[in-house]
């Protein structure tokens, strides 16, 4: 397996894992606490994360992590709730899955990558195939559902862009930058979460494990995995990777809840994964600054490998 395949398995892990919050949250978590969720979703990791690392941002690292935070977590989950709240699920699916094609119009603006016919045609089918798989006849649609969907996918392509434009700190590895966006992002949710929703449930063992996995597996490493897949594909190849969460869902619904599966939504799924497929293919030829800037990043990864295993001498 090639360096570029297997950099896009992993980083592909992280929305797979995502498919399963649904199923997690149904299952195993208190009802009507999203944003408390998403609290305990992004801050426990982020306080983790920044315990192994034993690394505090630096002059402008504070700010940037700080908007990226703000648009990966702090602003993208709520907003994620409250069009998951407001809308169908399948018309909540299909109003993010447009994140690709955010991401090619801000790759344009912000790293000057110009979008490609290839780009556009994948990202539309992405979003097509999504809409066969959840969209079901006569959803139902609702303004402020809508618009908060459609801010909750530009907010993480936006992320998504400024990551890639932004980098790491030179001796910082990815684990670290990942906590420091998902501390921020939780302290930002922090307080909206007991205001909008008061004091936190009695939880039990079911509901600790539920919070478990989706604070380690479910963010800590997903997003590690999905910040370091920008750092080493193009925006538009990562952002391509997204339609496989609401696949990864509908096919746990099937398997796990008993949902129907039918040939239009099969058919939807197979336009679906064709489409991240041919994202992943042809890569624009890297220039020699960027050839240099990976050896330099190789040399980066590196560093961290050896700083975390001093950690965890």
């Amino acid at each position: 397996m090639s360096r570029k395949a297997a950099t896009v398995a992993l980083t592909a892990l992280a929305p797979i894992s995502w498919g399963s919050t649904y199923f997690v949250t149904t299952e195993f978590l208190p009802p009507d606490r999203p944003l408390f969720t998403g609290l305990m979703r992004a801050l426990p990791a982020g306080l983790l994360l920044l315990a192994l690392t034993r690394k505090l941002p630096q002059g402008a690292w504070w700010w940037k992590s700080a908007v990226l935070g703000a648009l990966n977590i702090g602003a993208f989950f709520p907003l994620l709730f409250l069009a998951a709240y407001r809308l169908p699920g399948g018309v909540a699916a299909v109003v993010a899955s447009v994140g690709p094609l955010f991401v090619v119009g801000l790759a344009a603006l912000l790293l000057g990558d110009k979008p490609t016919v290839k780009a556009l045609l994948t990202a539309i089918a992405a979003a097509f195939g999504v809409s066969l798989v959840v969209l079901k006849a006569g959803a139902a649609l609702d303004a402020v559902g809508v618009v908060a969907g459609l801010l909750s996918a530009l907010s993480m392509s936006a992320g998504t862009v400024l990551t890639k434009r932004w980098g790491r700190p030179e001796g910082v590895g990815a684990l670290a930058l990942t906590g420091w966006q998902l501390t921020a992002g939780g302290l930002i949710i922090l307080p909206l979460a007991f205001a909008v929703e008061g004091a936190p449930p009695a939880l039990t063992a079911a509901n600790l494990g539920g919070y478990a996995y989706l604070a380690l597996g479910n963010t800590a490493i997903s997003y590690f995995l999905w910040f370091r897949g920008i750092e080493r594909l193009s925006a538009s190849s990562v952002t391509l990777l997204g339609p496989l969460s609401p696949i990864t869902a509908t096919v746990i619904g099937w398997a796990a809840l008993g949902q129907a599966l039918g040939p239009v939504q099969v058919l939807g799924m197979l336009i679906a994964f064709g489409a991240t497929l041919a994202g992943q293919l042809s890569p624009r030829p890297r220039s020699r600054a960027e050839s240099f800037n990976s050896t330099e990043k190789n040399a980066q990864e590196v560093s961290m490998d050896l700083e975390v295993s001093g950690v965890r001498r």
